[in-house]
């Protein structure tokens, strides 16, 4: 290869200090030989100047308070042929970026790349991987397919401004707002995957998502409502009745826990979230103990 696309990498940032500066490092220190910068945007805190330099801008983000308009910032503010993301609590591995580009160059029309990833619960590590070179619309709607994390996003900008679309901002608290970008993209063409281990995303209750159950009921509706295909797919249905039924237990919300559980069931009955959801409902359990044993396996809900 004579020629390597310039990336810009998007770093949303939101009071924490000590992580943001590992993924910066995380980020720089990638063998990557095209031209690297990245932007880190601060939402609703005050922009620290002295991480600046002349691969790091700073700024504040300017469009809708929350992540998804922090992504925006960022991208809006980059120039660069490729736009990556990376999470202030989350890590790129070596050969990353590297890996990514090589991956989309040898795909003609490719605008969007994933990777695997280590997720990293209280010091335990797990790989979780997809087990394919690329991931297709039908497979995200079945799956929300963990592994392709926001983390490992890598798009092609002028994909992002002028096809995909940039991210919806609409969502509620920015939740799922990497999933319905990814499902846009996977629309269009499927997403390049590089199989392998490549970043590290950090799960537990440091994360600013990890127990806002009104919201990532409200998120999920808001998948149902704009991505109506969903309700075609009776596993990938199943899956999100079955995490509303867990958010709306978790809310002591008894009845319509149990309404989103029975939906799921009719859309398949194997749908394991149902059990976790029902036991939160009925008080066996509560919803942080089965978060803590997911999440300690390397699953969430």
């Amino acid at each position: 290869m004579t020629a390597w696309p310039s990336v810009g990498v998007v770093v949303p940032t939101h009071n924490r200090p000590v992580p943001l500066r590992t993924a910066i490092g995380s980020v720089l220190g990638q063998d990557y030989p095209g031209p690297l910068r990245i932007v880190v945007v601060f939402d609703r805190a005050e922009p620290e100047p002295a991480l600046a330099n002349d691969r790091v801008a700073v700024v504040a983000n300017a469009r809708t308070p929350g992540l998804a308009g922090a992504r925006n910032t960022g991208i809006l503010t980059l120039d660069t042929d490729l736009v990556a993301f990376c999470d202030d609590d989350d890590e790129w591995l070596a050969g990353k970026l590297r890996a990514q580009v090589e991956a989309m160059r040898d795909r003609p029309g490719a605008e969007f790349a994933s990777c695997g990833i280590l997720v990293n619960y209280a010091g335990n590590c797990h790989t979780r991987l997809a087990g394919r070179a690329e991931v297709t619309h039908a497979e995200l709607l079945r799956s929300r397919m963990v592994m392709v994390h926001s983390s490992t996003y890598l798009v092609r900008r002028d994909a992002l401004t002028t096809g995909i679309g940039l991210v919806d901002e609409t969502i509620p608290g920015s939740q799922n707002e990497d999933w319905d970008l990814v499902l846009r993209a996977a629309r269009r063409h499927p997403i390049v995957n590089v199989d392998k281990p490549l970043v590290q995303v950090v799960w537990g209750t440091a994360s600013h998502y990890a127990r806002q159950w009104e919201t990532k009921a409200d998120s999920l509706h808001w998948m149902l409502e704009h991505h109506p295909e969903l309700t075609d797919c009776r596993p990938g249905a199943a899956r999100v009745y079955a995490q509303l039924s867990f958010a709306y237990a978790c809310l002591r919300q008894r009845g319509d826990a149990c309404r989103w559980a029975w939906r799921a069931l009719c859309s398949n009955w194997h749908e394991r979230r149902v059990p976790f959801a029902l036991a939160v409902a009925a008080g066996v359990v509560s919803g942080d103990a089965v978060l803590r044993h997911l999440n300690a396996r390397g699953h969430g809900i």
